[in-house]
């Protein structure tokens, strides 16, 4: 029997809505959408309605110190929240924009890990002061 190795997913960050981006069907029409997930394979979008699964659009956003850009294939979406979330894969980026975009997402883990253990070590340490109690 075969075995098949798992194959490792891309790291991701939750964004949860924080970062706008732009984005323009093939039609020409444009809408601003919130990233609620992102990776160097594609994310998910936040909303207001669904677009039609295997719509191609383009898209530009500021993540970190850098506006990228790219062009997507959107997935089959799902209800969520007050609109909808809709998953969608990376097809092409702009120059330079896919080794920008792993580099942003690698210093944004690293920062999360850093005060996630910051928190951590916080929370673990015994009070500055204890009360006598007698």
């Amino acid at each position: 029997m075969r075995r098949m190795r798992p194959s490792a997913r891309a790291p991701r960050i939750a964004l949860r809505g924080t970062v706008p981006a732009a984005i323009q069907l093939e039609n020409g029409r444009q809408f601003t959408v919130r990233l609620h997930q992102l990776s160097v394979t594609g994310g998910l979008l936040e909303l207001a309605t669904y677009l039609d699964e295997r719509s191609r659009i383009a898209m530009a956003f500021a993540f970190g110190s850098a506006n990228l850009h790219a062009n997507a294939e959107l997935l089959f979406p799902m209800r969520g929240g007050l609109g909808y979330m809709q998953p969608f894969r990376f097809t092409a980026f702009g120059a330079g924009a896919r080794p920008t975009l792993e580099i942003e997402i690698a210093n944004t883990l690293r920062q999360m890990t850093t005060a996630a253990r910051t928190r951590q070590a916080l929370g673990n340490r015994p009070p500055r002061f204890f009360l006598d109690s007698h």
